[in-house]
């Protein structure tokens, strides 16, 4: 069986990203199912090894489709755009958001180029960035950008819980006008494309409901008006789509097995509900990109980096989740 090829940027610098990333390659699991490849900085990649107490050969390159690993050797592409030798752990600075954002840049080429496979992506810091001169506010909006991709769908999985969002990075007054008949609508077919490439054929959306008891027909918002409109248009073309649902079930009903996949409304509607079913195996994936992307769904955690405590678990779900996934996404 050929592997996939799993593409991983290293992150801020000053963050917990090259940490998680040799910790998470010390486990055996993953080479069953792909071959990770490293895109970083080998000094910061060694003072992670050192800070973690590990021990790893780093094989460097930028090809790997015939090389032989195991959980004793790393794959690494060296990108020294950036000095990281001065970067310090912990704190925000415009030389660690410069070489986020560079080795974001080369996964992103790489994929274009079909040299890998999927994309894994680790913690970067939006005021790092800031401070580099990026004019993208995170991952999702940089992977748009350099792909041209519109609007691209995200997509939470933990478990057997999947769930998309109407929105992301929009305050909450805002998430609220995007509730309109047309967004829902587009949305829901938006996010049936998304699950067919992912492998998972007609499947069944679930759209969360805003209100208390979605509202109940007007009396406390009639937001769900709009959503039962695009849910009807749905329907009359086959989509297998119910709602609105009560948010406080819908996410549940779901993890259970009654629907494949949640709609949700607004960003925390729907981080709340599959963080805390399982915060560490939370994982983040893009879809409607020329390739899959796949994150953990936690931050640099600057409080404890370079401290080699940070938990690798997120880490190595999102790379089991691309090699699960890539193969379909690639060939849709």
């Amino acid at each position: 069986m050929i592997k996939p090829l799993i593409g991983i940027p290293m992150g801020d610098p000053a963050g917990i990203g090259s940490e998680i990333i040799v910790k998470a390659l010390q486990e055996k699991s993953i080479y069953e199912v792909c071959k990770p490849v490293i895109i970083g900085s080998k000094e910061a990649i060694l003072k992670a090894l050192s800070v973690c107490g590990l021990k790893m050969e780093i094989i460097t390159g930028n090809n790997f489709q015939d090389e032989v690993q195991s959980s004793e050797t790393m794959l690494l592409i060296n990108d020294d755009t950036v000095d990281t030798k001065n970067i310090e752990y912990g704190n925000v600075q415009a030389l660690a958001g410069k070489a986020a954002y560079s080795y974001i840049k080369k996964s992103i080429d790489l994929a274009m180029d079909g040299i890998i496979d999927a994309v894994v992506t680790t913690p970067i810091n939006k005021e790092s960035l800031k401070a580099a001169g990026v004019d993208y506010i995170g991952h999702t909006e940089i992977f748009a950008g350099l792909t041209g991709t519109n609007d691209p769908l995200t997509m939470f999985e933990v478990g057997n819980l999947r769930v998309f969002f109407l929105s992301r990075h929009v305050s909450l007054r805002r998430a609220c006008d995007m509730i309109t008949k047309e967004r829902v609508f587009d949305y829901i077919q938006r996010s049936a494309r998304a699950l067919e490439m992912l492998g998972l054929k007609g499947s069944s959306i679930a759209v969360a409901g805003l209100n208390p008891h979605c509202g109940e027909h007007g009396l406390f918002g009639d937001e769900e008006r709009e959503i039962e409109k695009a849910i009807d248009e749905a329907v009359k073309l086959g989509y297998k789509v119910e709602g609105p649902v009560g948010a406080d079930s819908v996410f549940y009903l779901a993890y259970k097995g009654r629907y494949d996949a949640v709609l949700s409304l607004y960003h925390d509607q729907g981080h709340i509900a599959t963080k805390t079913l399982d915060f560490e195996r939370t994982i983040a994936i893009t879809l409607g990109l020329p390739f899959l992307r796949t994150s953990v769904d936690h931050g640099t955690a600057f409080d404890i980096a370079g401290t080699g405590k940070a938990s690798h678990i997120s880490m190595l779900e999102a790379i089991h989740t691309a090699a699960k996934y890539s193969s379909s996404y690639n060939s849709r």
